[in-house]
Parts: structure tokens; sequence; C-alpha cells
């Protein structure tokens, strides 16, 4: 079949249609009804897109309310030509600053021809708080458990070796806490004053190790009884003045301490620390002491860390924790060590 055999019907749809190519019905690109999420504060901008014919109109119309609003902005339209020979139109709606007003409202965008009309609608709404990205939040808490765990082991160490950070500081900034406080000793030392062969070793700890630890070693200056107190005078003014003058109280604890002799020592010593405050008492168990009901009930307001306990065996070097955990507890003092005393102490049995 040619040309001139096509039924006459056929030619007169061919000649509508190529009469007719360039003359389309407009439509809106998009869907219908668009919802953009926003923050306050920011920009937005409103695209509107349309495939048009040459003499139809695309423009944006929004409520009364927001007509005077001067930060709502309509962008000069742009067409271009598709190689179909179409016009394809697009024009921009500029919301700057959006406040509360610029919510829940319609921003309609519509296309107009000598045919009809097509719309599109736009409605701004508030944007949710973004959630944190996946790999943002594992990194975020690997670094959060990775600093718990530095606190934590900080903390540890801080409080394992708290004596050694101690004294680390005094010596580092010399620091000396008896230079203006009118004290002459450093240490007032109470101690079983018998020296019986069951208590030999104790009474030897008291006036020879002590002594030659805290004052030929470290520079401390101690008050010891037989050696500073005048044999003839009024023996318990002249031991309440001592206390007086002395930083801190050395018990030397064993189970034959109370006695009638060290009573008075033990009482004067607990007033000036719990009534006047002006003493702190360092108690060094010497021998194990199971029952310490023939103490004074206020001794037991003395805090834990005051309580030290000698063992022979693992005290002999000067820088073992017994000797560290008393220089901790001694006042803060600028000492000159002996260099001519050994590191070592002789070997001191418990008894």
């Amino acid at each position: 079949m040619n040309c001139r055999e096509l039924p006459l019907t056929l030619w007169v749809l061919i000649s509508v249609s190529t009469a007719d190519r360039s003359n389309i019905v407009p439509v809106l690109l998009g869907p219908k009804l668009n919802h953009v999420a926003v923050e306050l504060g920011k920009n937005v901008r409103l695209n509107c897109s349309a495939l048009l014919n040459e003499e139809d109109v695309i423009y944006w119309m929004f409520g009364e309310e927001n007509g005077s609003d001067p930060n709502i902005h309509e962008e000069k339209e742009m067409r271009i030509m598709t190689p179909e020979g179409k016009w394809h139109a697009s024009k921009v709606l500029r919301i700057e600053n959006i406040g509360e007003s610029n919510l829940n409202v319609l921003y309609n965008c519509t296309v107009a021809s000598t045919g009809g009309t097509d719309t599109k609608s736009f409605i701004l709404v508030r944007k949710d708080m973004a959630d944190i990205p996946g790999h943002v939040f594992t990194r975020g808490m690997i670094i959060a458990v990775l600093i718990l765990v530095a606190v934590v082991c900080l903390v540890t160490v801080c409080v394992i070796y708290r004596v050694d950070l101690v004294l680390f500081y005094r010596h580092l900034t010399r620091r000396d806490e008896t230079l203006t406080d009118g004290k002459t000793y450093d240490a007032f030392v109470s101690y079983l004053k018998e020296c019986r062969p069951e208590n030999g070793e104790e009474h030897t700890f008291a006036v020879e190790i002590l002594p030659r630890v805290l004052e030929k070693h470290f520079g401390y200056k101690l008050c010891i009884f037989e050696r500073d107190v005048v044999p003839g005078g009024a023996v318990v003014d002249e031991i309440h003045s001592l206390i007086e003058k002395s930083r801190r109280l050395i018990i030397v604890l064993s189970k034959s301490y109370m006695s009638n002799e060290v009573r008075y020592e033990l009482e004067s010593g607990l007033h000036e620390a719990l009534v006047e405050r002006k003493i702190k008492i360092i108690l060094i168990e010497f021998t194990p002491v199971t029952d310490f009901t023939f103490l004074p009930q206020s001794l037991k307001l003395l805090k834990s860390h005051r309580v030290l306990k000698w063992k022979a065996d693992k005290s002999l070097s000067y820088n073992s924790r017994f000797w560290k955990n008393l220089l901790y507890l001694m006042p803060a003092k600028t000492v000159k060590p002996g260099r001519d005393e050994p590191e070592v102490l002789p070997v001191l049995s418990e008894s």
C-alpha cells in the first residue's frame, strides 16, 4: 500500500498531529504536594519546573500574610528549549531567614495556558534533629570509653601511689610547713618506758630505730622521754609542755603499752588532737594487737590511714613502704638526709 491508498480519516489525523506538534498541555514536574524540612533562621530555595508552550506563564502564589514578607523573593524565570522542540521553564522562590510564620503555609506554583492551569504546592516543616551518623556515634563512644579508662587508671594510680606522689611533690617544691608554727619538735614519741626483756625490741625501736631514721637520716627532730625529759622535775607538767611543742604524737603501740607512765601522755595527746586540734597522732602498731579495749574510746576516732604496722622483715630499707608512709604522715619539711647513714637498718626481730 502506498501513500495514495491511505484512508481519508488517517490522513486527517496525521495532518492535525503535524499541525499541532508544537502545542502541548502544560504540566508541572514532580509531586503535587511537597513537604520541605527546614531549620529556623536558615534559607531555602523552592524550585518549580514545568513543560509548557512558549506563550504559557509560570508564577508563585502564597498567603496575604506572607505577601509583604521582605524575606520572600521570586527569582527570574529561566527557560530553555528541549531537543523535542518543547519549552522547559523553572522559577525559584527564595525564602531567607525562615521564621515560625513561614512554617505550615502553602506556597503554590502555577503554570497557566489558554487550555487550563496546573498547580503544585510546597509546605515548610521544621526539620527534626538529625540522628548522629553511626560511624560518628561509634567513634564518639570509643573515645568516651578510652577517656573513662584513662581517668580510672589515673585515679587508681594516684590512689595506689598517693604517698609517693605527695613525697615527690614535697621534694620538688621544697615545701616546709614547720617554719612559722612556733613548734619545737616534729614529733613526741610515746612508748612503753619499762625496758623488760619481753619489751626489749619495742623499747629499742622507740629510742634507737626511730631517732636513727627520722632524725639522722631524714632530718626531723623528735622528743624522746629518756633523752629529753629532765629527771627530777615535774614530769607530768613537762610532758604536757613537750606535747604542746610537738607537731605530731607518735604512739608505739604494743600489748604492754598501756601503763601508768604512758596513760597521761596518751590522754594529753588525744586532748590536743581531738579538742584543741593542735597536734596529729600517728599510731605505730609494733606488735599485732587484737584487743583494743584497754585504749581510750576516743582513740577510735583516729583515721585508719594514720595507723601503721611495723613488719621487721619488710621495713628494713629506708625506701620501704613503712618509712614512706611514716614520712607522709610527718609534717612537710625541707630535710637533708644523712649521707653517712646506711640505706638499710640492722635486723630487728619482733618479740
